[in-house]
Protein backbone atom coordinates (compact mmCIF):
# COMPACT_ATOMS: atom_id res chain seq x y z
CA UNK A 1 0.00 0.00 0.00
CA UNK A 2 1.56 3.56 -0.83
CA UNK A 3 1.67 5.67 1.80
CA UNK A 4 -1.25 8.09 -0.02
CA UNK A 5 -3.45 5.07 0.34
CA UNK A 6 -2.46 4.28 3.73
CA UNK A 7 -2.77 7.43 5.53
CA UNK A 8 -6.56 7.33 3.73
CA UNK A 9 -7.18 4.27 5.15
CA UNK A 10 -5.71 5.02 9.05
CA UNK A 11 -7.63 7.48 8.81
CA UNK A 12 -11.10 6.12 8.29
CA UNK A 13 -10.10 3.25 10.07
CA UNK A 14 -9.70 5.96 13.35
CA UNK A 15 -13.05 7.59 12.22
CA UNK A 16 -14.83 3.76 12.54
CA UNK A 17 -13.42 2.65 15.50
CA UNK A 18 -15.39 5.99 17.02
CA UNK A 19 -11.50 7.63 17.39
CA UNK A 20 -11.26 11.33 16.32
CA UNK A 21 -8.94 11.11 13.13
CA UNK A 22 -8.33 14.84 13.30
CA UNK A 23 -5.85 15.88 11.05
CA UNK A 24 -4.49 13.71 7.83
CA UNK A 25 -0.94 12.30 9.98
CA UNK A 26 1.60 13.41 8.60
CA UNK A 27 5.26 10.67 7.88
CA UNK A 28 5.14 9.95 11.53
CA UNK A 29 8.22 10.65 14.16
CA UNK A 30 9.63 7.33 14.94
CA UNK A 31 10.50 5.66 17.98
CA UNK A 32 11.66 2.57 18.76
CA UNK A 33 12.76 1.13 21.75
CA UNK A 34 14.26 -1.99 22.23
CA UNK A 35 15.08 -4.04 25.42
CA UNK A 36 18.04 -6.41 25.67
CA UNK A 37 17.90 -9.86 26.60
CA UNK A 38 13.82 -8.77 27.79
CA UNK A 39 11.93 -12.42 27.84
CA UNK A 40 8.33 -12.99 26.99
CA UNK A 41 7.22 -12.34 30.41
CA UNK A 42 9.22 -9.79 31.72
CA UNK A 43 6.35 -7.23 31.57
CA UNK A 44 3.64 -7.50 34.20
CA UNK A 45 1.08 -6.99 31.08
CA UNK A 46 2.89 -10.08 29.33
CA UNK A 47 2.77 -12.36 33.36
CA UNK A 48 5.59 -11.27 35.20
CA UNK A 49 4.35 -11.63 38.80
CA UNK A 50 7.08 -10.32 41.05
CA UNK A 51 7.36 -6.54 39.93
CA UNK A 52 5.28 -4.08 37.64
CA UNK A 53 6.41 -2.03 34.81
CA UNK A 54 3.78 0.60 34.95
CA UNK A 55 4.75 2.64 31.80
CA UNK A 56 5.07 -0.19 29.15
CA UNK A 57 1.30 -2.04 30.49
CA UNK A 58 -0.20 1.58 30.17
CA UNK A 59 1.41 1.40 26.50
CA UNK A 60 0.06 -1.93 26.15
CA UNK A 61 -3.69 -0.63 27.13
CA UNK A 62 -3.00 2.63 24.94
CA UNK A 63 -1.94 0.49 21.72
CA UNK A 64 -1.40 -3.29 20.40
CA UNK A 65 -0.10 -5.97 22.05
CA UNK A 66 1.73 -8.67 20.01
CA UNK A 67 1.40 -12.41 21.27
CA UNK A 68 3.46 -14.02 18.63
CA UNK A 69 6.35 -11.46 18.17
CA UNK A 70 10.01 -12.82 17.17
CA UNK A 71 13.53 -11.80 17.57
CA UNK A 72 15.26 -12.40 14.10
CA UNK A 73 17.95 -14.01 16.13
CA UNK A 74 18.49 -15.39 19.64
CA UNK A 75 21.54 -13.41 20.35
CA UNK A 76 22.61 -9.88 20.47
CA UNK A 77 24.24 -9.18 16.96
CA UNK A 78 22.45 -11.48 14.23
CA UNK A 79 19.66 -9.55 15.86
CA UNK A 80 20.54 -6.31 15.45
CA UNK A 81 22.04 -6.39 12.31
CA UNK A 82 18.65 -7.69 10.97
CA UNK A 83 17.04 -4.79 12.45
CA UNK A 84 19.17 -2.11 11.16
CA UNK A 85 19.43 -4.03 7.29
CA UNK A 86 15.83 -5.52 7.52
CA UNK A 87 17.10 -8.46 5.98
CA UNK A 88 17.90 -12.09 7.47
CA UNK A 89 21.54 -11.83 9.90
CA UNK A 90 22.71 -14.89 7.62
CA UNK A 91 23.26 -12.06 4.23
CA UNK A 92 26.38 -11.15 6.21
CA UNK A 93 29.29 -12.05 7.80
CA UNK A 94 28.75 -9.95 10.84
CA UNK A 95 25.65 -11.73 11.44
CA UNK A 96 27.30 -14.47 12.06
CA UNK A 97 28.57 -13.62 15.18
CA UNK A 98 26.74 -14.93 17.72
CA UNK A 99 27.88 -12.31 19.24
CA UNK A 100 30.18 -10.40 17.65
CA UNK A 101 32.96 -9.76 20.82
CA UNK A 102 34.44 -6.26 21.86
CA UNK A 103 37.83 -6.96 20.52
CA UNK A 104 36.97 -7.55 17.00
CA UNK A 105 37.83 -4.36 15.06
CA UNK A 106 37.99 -5.80 11.33
CA UNK A 107 34.71 -6.78 11.15
CA UNK A 108 31.07 -4.87 11.17
CA UNK A 109 28.09 -4.02 9.59
CA UNK A 110 29.66 -2.95 5.83
CA UNK A 111 29.92 0.99 5.57
CA UNK A 112 28.20 0.58 1.84
CA UNK A 113 24.97 -1.34 3.44
CA UNK A 114 22.07 0.78 3.50
CA UNK A 115 20.46 0.71 6.65
CA UNK A 116 16.85 1.58 8.76
CA UNK A 117 18.49 4.72 9.33
CA UNK A 118 20.41 5.73 6.17
CA UNK A 119 17.18 5.03 4.31
CA UNK A 120 15.21 7.25 6.40
CA UNK A 121 17.70 9.72 6.43
CA UNK A 122 17.28 9.78 2.49
CA UNK A 123 13.81 10.65 3.09
CA UNK A 124 14.44 13.42 5.12
CA UNK A 125 14.44 12.35 8.58
CA UNK A 126 16.63 13.18 11.22
CA UNK A 127 18.16 10.12 12.25
CA UNK A 128 19.90 9.15 16.07
CA UNK A 129 20.91 6.22 17.80
CA UNK A 130 20.66 6.35 21.75
CA UNK A 131 22.18 3.30 23.55
CA UNK A 132 23.51 -0.18 22.41
CA UNK A 133 25.04 -0.60 18.72
CA UNK A 134 27.20 -3.94 18.24
CA UNK A 135 27.52 -4.99 15.10
CA UNK A 136 30.96 -2.86 14.82
CA UNK A 137 33.63 -1.75 17.98
CA UNK A 138 35.97 -0.19 14.67
CA UNK A 139 34.72 3.31 14.09
CA UNK A 140 34.04 2.75 9.98
CA UNK A 141 31.55 0.04 11.29
CA UNK A 142 29.87 2.43 13.87
CA UNK A 143 26.44 4.10 13.92
CA UNK A 144 27.64 7.27 12.44
CA UNK A 145 28.86 5.39 9.20
CA UNK A 146 25.21 4.05 9.03
CA UNK A 147 23.00 6.89 8.51
CA UNK A 148 22.67 8.35 12.20
CA UNK A 149 23.62 11.81 12.45
CA UNK A 150 23.68 11.70 16.03
CA UNK A 151 25.43 8.29 18.15
CA UNK A 152 25.41 8.26 21.83
CA UNK A 153 25.88 4.94 23.16
CA UNK A 154 28.10 1.72 23.50
CA UNK A 155 29.37 -0.04 20.80
CA UNK A 156 29.83 -3.31 22.13
CA UNK A 157 28.40 -6.36 23.33
CA UNK A 158 28.14 -4.84 27.24
CA UNK A 159 29.23 -2.12 29.68
CA UNK A 160 29.39 -1.79 33.18
CA UNK A 161 26.27 0.25 34.17
CA UNK A 162 28.64 2.33 36.37
CA UNK A 163 32.31 2.57 35.08
CA UNK A 164 31.26 1.79 31.67
CA UNK A 165 34.07 -0.45 30.75
CA UNK A 166 33.36 -3.38 28.55
CA UNK A 167 34.21 -6.98 28.69
CA UNK A 168 37.91 -6.77 27.29
CA UNK A 169 38.71 -4.04 30.26
CA UNK A 170 37.77 -0.65 28.11
CA UNK A 171 35.67 2.34 28.39
CA UNK A 172 32.81 2.14 26.03
CA UNK A 173 30.61 5.29 26.11
CA UNK A 174 30.54 7.25 23.47
CA UNK A 175 29.37 10.59 21.38
CA UNK A 176 29.53 10.06 18.02
CA UNK A 177 33.31 9.08 17.16
CA UNK A 178 34.61 10.15 20.08
CA UNK A 179 34.50 7.98 23.66
CA UNK A 180 33.53 10.53 26.29
CA UNK A 181 32.32 9.15 29.57
CA UNK A 182 29.72 10.59 31.47
CA UNK A 183 28.98 9.82 35.36
CA UNK A 184 25.63 8.22 35.58
CA UNK A 185 23.83 4.81 35.19
CA UNK A 186 23.41 3.82 31.96
CA UNK A 187 19.90 3.30 31.61
CA UNK A 188 19.49 6.89 33.44
CA UNK A 189 21.84 8.51 30.74
CA UNK A 190 20.25 7.03 27.65
CA UNK A 191 16.77 8.13 28.88
CA UNK A 192 17.84 11.35 29.62
CA UNK A 193 19.59 11.99 26.32
CA UNK A 194 16.12 10.63 24.54
CA UNK A 195 14.39 13.16 26.84
CA UNK A 196 16.25 15.71 25.42
CA UNK A 197 16.25 14.22 21.92
CA UNK A 198 12.34 14.44 21.38
CA UNK A 199 11.76 17.76 22.64
CA UNK A 200 14.27 19.52 20.59
CA UNK A 201 12.58 22.43 17.71
CA UNK A 202 12.83 20.37 14.49
CA UNK A 203 11.60 20.71 11.24
CA UNK A 204 11.86 17.08 9.59
CA UNK A 205 10.50 14.04 11.73
CA UNK A 206 12.77 12.23 14.03
CA UNK A 207 13.70 8.38 13.65
CA UNK A 208 15.08 7.45 16.70
CA UNK A 209 16.63 4.27 18.28
CA UNK A 210 16.80 3.72 21.50
CA UNK A 211 18.53 0.53 22.23
CA UNK A 212 18.58 0.26 25.85
CA UNK A 213 20.95 -2.41 27.26
CA UNK A 214 19.07 -2.85 30.44
CA UNK A 215 18.73 -6.01 31.71
CA UNK A 216 21.32 -7.39 29.94
CA UNK A 217 24.58 -8.49 32.47
CA UNK A 218 26.20 -7.34 34.00
CA UNK A 219 23.04 -7.69 36.82
CA UNK A 220 23.26 -4.10 38.40
CA UNK A 221 20.68 -2.05 39.52
CA UNK A 222 20.54 1.58 39.83
CA UNK A 223 21.45 1.48 43.50
CA UNK A 224 24.22 -0.87 43.13
CA UNK A 225 27.24 1.13 42.43
CA UNK A 226 29.28 -0.84 44.74
CA UNK A 227 29.02 -3.78 42.18
CA UNK A 228 30.69 -2.10 39.51
CA UNK A 229 34.23 -3.16 38.16
CA UNK A 230 36.44 -1.77 35.56
CA UNK A 231 35.51 -5.40 33.67
CA UNK A 232 32.13 -6.57 33.20
CA UNK A 233 30.85 -9.89 34.48
CA UNK A 234 27.80 -12.35 33.82
CA UNK A 235 27.72 -13.63 37.15
CA UNK A 236 26.20 -12.51 40.10
CA UNK A 237 22.76 -10.85 39.92
CA UNK A 238 19.16 -11.64 41.53
CA UNK A 239 16.03 -11.48 41.10
CA UNK A 240 15.43 -8.34 43.30
CA UNK A 241 18.47 -7.18 41.34
CA UNK A 242 16.76 -7.97 37.53
CA UNK A 243 13.69 -6.15 38.63
CA UNK A 244 15.41 -3.10 39.58
CA UNK A 245 16.86 -2.72 36.29
CA UNK A 246 13.18 -3.80 34.26
CA UNK A 247 11.54 -0.83 36.45
CA UNK A 248 14.73 1.89 36.18
CA UNK A 249 14.09 0.90 32.10
CA UNK A 250 10.36 1.70 32.43
CA UNK A 251 10.13 4.66 34.60
CA UNK A 252 12.98 6.07 31.77
CA UNK A 253 10.86 5.25 29.26
CA UNK A 254 7.97 7.17 31.11
CA UNK A 255 9.89 10.30 30.99
CA UNK A 256 10.35 10.06 27.61
CA UNK A 257 6.57 9.47 26.70
CA UNK A 258 6.09 12.52 29.33
CA UNK A 259 8.89 14.38 27.31
CA UNK A 260 6.57 13.67 24.03
CA UNK A 261 3.48 14.81 25.61
CA UNK A 262 4.93 18.18 26.93
CA UNK A 263 6.58 18.59 23.35
CA UNK A 264 2.94 17.69 21.34
CA UNK A 265 4.34 15.25 19.66
CA UNK A 266 2.67 12.24 21.06
CA UNK A 267 0.11 12.13 18.21
CA UNK A 268 2.56 12.52 15.80
CA UNK A 269 4.99 9.57 16.67
CA UNK A 270 4.87 6.23 16.23
CA UNK A 271 6.42 4.11 19.11
CA UNK A 272 7.92 0.59 18.96
CA UNK A 273 9.02 -1.17 22.01
CA UNK A 274 10.32 -4.76 21.93
CA UNK A 275 13.54 -7.16 23.17
CA UNK A 276 16.51 -7.86 20.83
CA UNK A 277 15.61 -11.95 21.88
CA UNK A 278 14.31 -14.14 24.82
CA UNK A 279 15.64 -13.44 27.93
CA UNK A 280 18.62 -14.34 29.79
CA UNK A 281 19.30 -16.27 33.52
CA UNK A 282 16.79 -14.30 35.82
CA UNK A 283 13.84 -13.62 32.73
CA UNK A 284 10.42 -15.61 32.44
CA UNK A 285 10.20 -17.29 29.55
CA UNK A 286 6.70 -18.79 30.44
CA UNK A 287 5.17 -20.45 28.74
CA UNK A 288 8.37 -21.45 26.29
CA UNK A 289 10.84 -23.50 26.70
CA UNK A 290 14.36 -22.18 27.18
CA UNK A 291 16.14 -18.86 26.68
CA UNK A 292 18.72 -16.73 24.74
CA UNK A 293 20.99 -18.43 22.34
CA UNK A 294 18.04 -20.97 21.26
CA UNK A 295 15.73 -21.40 18.75
CA UNK A 296 13.11 -23.24 21.57
CA UNK A 297 10.00 -20.44 21.33
CA UNK A 298 11.43 -19.50 24.86
CA UNK A 299 14.95 -17.81 22.54
CA UNK A 300 13.38 -16.18 20.22
CA UNK A 301 9.58 -15.10 21.07
CA UNK A 302 9.29 -11.56 22.66
CA UNK A 303 7.07 -8.94 23.93
CA UNK A 304 6.16 -6.11 21.37
CA UNK A 305 4.18 -3.20 22.05
CA UNK A 306 3.00 -0.65 19.39
CA UNK A 307 1.32 2.44 19.74
CA UNK A 308 0.05 5.49 17.33
CA UNK A 309 -2.65 7.80 18.80
CA UNK A 310 -5.72 7.98 16.51
CA UNK A 311 -4.08 5.31 14.44
CA UNK A 312 -3.61 2.30 15.90
CA UNK A 313 -6.91 1.30 17.86
CA UNK A 314 -6.14 1.02 21.98
CA UNK A 315 -6.24 -1.85 23.92
CA UNK A 316 -5.87 -4.32 21.22
CA UNK A 317 -4.55 -7.39 21.11
CA UNK A 318 -3.01 -9.35 17.96
CA UNK A 319 -1.43 -12.75 16.84
CA UNK A 320 0.24 -11.08 14.33
CA UNK A 321 3.86 -13.23 14.41
CA UNK A 322 6.16 -10.20 13.15
CA UNK A 323 10.41 -10.43 13.72
CA UNK A 324 12.70 -8.02 14.03
CA UNK A 325 12.81 -7.05 10.37
CA UNK A 326 9.42 -6.58 10.35
CA UNK A 327 9.29 -3.42 12.46
CA UNK A 328 12.05 -2.56 9.60
CA UNK A 329 9.68 -2.67 6.79
CA UNK A 330 7.34 -0.64 8.31
CA UNK A 331 8.87 1.89 9.63
CA UNK A 332 10.21 2.33 6.06
CA UNK A 333 6.39 1.85 5.04
CA UNK A 334 5.02 4.94 7.51
CA UNK A 335 8.10 7.11 6.61
CA UNK A 336 7.51 7.04 3.04
CA UNK A 337 11.10 5.61 2.14
CA UNK A 338 12.32 2.72 0.15
CA UNK A 339 14.53 -0.22 0.42
CA UNK A 340 17.62 -0.26 -2.09
CA UNK A 341 16.78 -2.30 -4.78
CA UNK A 342 20.63 -4.07 -4.42
CA UNK A 343 19.55 -5.03 -0.73
CA UNK A 344 15.67 -5.85 -0.61
CA UNK A 345 14.49 -6.50 2.52
CA UNK A 346 13.20 -9.97 4.12
CA UNK A 347 11.05 -8.21 6.74
CA UNK A 348 7.38 -7.05 5.54
CA UNK A 349 5.08 -3.76 6.78
CA UNK A 350 2.69 -4.59 9.79
CA UNK A 351 1.43 -1.21 9.76
CA UNK A 352 -1.87 -2.31 8.31
CA UNK A 353 -2.20 -5.01 11.15
CA UNK A 354 -1.42 -2.47 13.70
CA UNK A 355 -4.31 -0.23 12.39
CA UNK A 356 -6.90 -2.82 12.31
CA UNK A 357 -7.10 -2.41 8.36
CA UNK A 358 -5.68 -5.62 7.82
CA UNK A 359 -6.55 -9.25 9.64
CA UNK A 360 -3.65 -11.19 10.80
CA UNK A 361 -1.67 -12.75 7.89
CA UNK A 362 0.87 -15.69 7.64
CA UNK A 363 4.55 -15.10 7.58
CA UNK A 364 7.06 -17.46 7.50
CA UNK A 365 9.95 -17.00 9.11
CA UNK A 366 13.72 -18.58 9.26
CA UNK A 367 16.02 -18.80 12.12
CA UNK A 368 19.42 -20.74 12.24
CA UNK A 369 22.40 -20.59 15.14
CA UNK A 370 25.50 -22.38 14.76
CA UNK A 371 26.49 -22.12 18.28
CA UNK A 372 24.00 -25.06 19.12
CA UNK A 373 23.45 -25.57 16.19
CA UNK A 374 19.81 -25.45 15.61
CA UNK A 375 17.48 -24.34 13.17
CA UNK A 376 13.87 -23.52 12.69
CA UNK A 377 11.20 -22.20 10.33
CA UNK A 378 7.58 -21.21 11.45
CA UNK A 379 5.19 -21.65 8.56
CA UNK A 380 1.87 -19.79 10.08
CA UNK A 381 0.99 -21.75 12.92
CA UNK A 382 3.68 -24.85 12.18
CA UNK A 383 6.94 -24.88 13.18
CA UNK A 384 9.83 -26.75 11.95
CA UNK A 385 12.79 -27.12 14.54
CA UNK A 386 16.35 -28.84 14.10
CA UNK A 387 18.37 -29.16 17.31
CA UNK A 388 21.19 -30.97 16.56
CA UNK A 389 20.44 -34.51 14.65
CA UNK A 390 16.94 -34.13 16.06
CA UNK A 391 14.23 -33.16 14.35
CA UNK A 392 10.08 -31.53 15.63
CA UNK A 393 7.44 -30.42 14.32
CA UNK A 394 5.16 -28.07 16.62
CA UNK A 395 1.81 -26.21 16.42
CA UNK A 396 2.09 -23.68 18.19
CA UNK A 397 -1.33 -22.86 18.09
CA UNK A 398 -2.08 -25.32 20.18
CA UNK A 399 1.27 -26.30 22.00
CA UNK A 400 3.05 -23.28 22.48
CA UNK A 401 5.16 -24.88 25.34
CA UNK A 402 6.58 -27.14 21.86
CA UNK A 403 6.05 -30.06 23.85
CA UNK A 404 4.53 -32.48 21.61
CA UNK A 405 6.11 -33.32 18.52
CA UNK A 406 3.97 -34.32 15.74
CA UNK A 407 6.44 -34.93 12.36
CA UNK A 408 5.17 -38.49 12.00
CA UNK A 409 1.32 -37.50 12.51
CA UNK A 410 1.33 -34.64 10.06
CA UNK A 411 4.32 -36.03 8.25
CA UNK A 412 3.15 -33.91 4.55
CA UNK A 413 3.61 -30.78 7.27
CA UNK A 414 6.65 -31.47 8.41
CA UNK A 415 7.91 -32.33 5.05
CA UNK A 416 6.85 -28.52 3.60
CA UNK A 417 8.01 -26.68 6.07
CA UNK A 418 11.17 -28.62 5.97
CA UNK A 419 11.73 -28.32 2.86
CA UNK A 420 11.07 -24.68 2.56
CA UNK A 421 13.68 -24.12 5.85
CA UNK A 422 15.99 -26.31 3.63
CA UNK A 423 15.86 -23.63 0.62
CA UNK A 424 15.78 -20.86 2.50
CA UNK A 425 19.30 -21.87 4.32
CA UNK A 426 20.73 -22.99 1.38
CA UNK A 427 20.60 -18.90 0.36
CA UNK A 428 22.55 -17.86 3.05
CA UNK A 429 25.92 -17.61 3.88
CA UNK A 430 27.11 -21.30 5.05
CA UNK A 431 26.90 -21.66 8.85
Amino acid sequence: MNRRNFVKATVAGAAAAGQSAGKVPRRPNILFILADDLGYGDLSSYGRPDYKTPVLDQMAKEGMKFTDAYASAPVCTPSRCAFHTGRYPQRLPVGLREPLVDDVMDLGLPPEHPTIASLLKKAGYGTCLIGKWHVGNAPQFGPNRHGYDEFFGIKGSAADYFSHYNDRGRLDLNENLEVKDRPGYLTDLFSDRAVEYVTRGRRQPFFLCLAYNAPHWPWEGPGDRALATNRTTSSGGSNEIYAEMVKSMDAGIGRVFEALRKARRERDTLVVFTSDNGGDRYSLNWPFQFQKFYLWEGGIRIPAIVRWPGVVPAGKTTNQAAATMDWSATFLDVGGAKADPAYPFDGESVMEVCAGKKAAFDRTLFWRIRARPQGAARMGHWKYLRDGEREHLFDLANDPGEAVDLKDKYADVFAKVRAAYTQWNAAMLPA
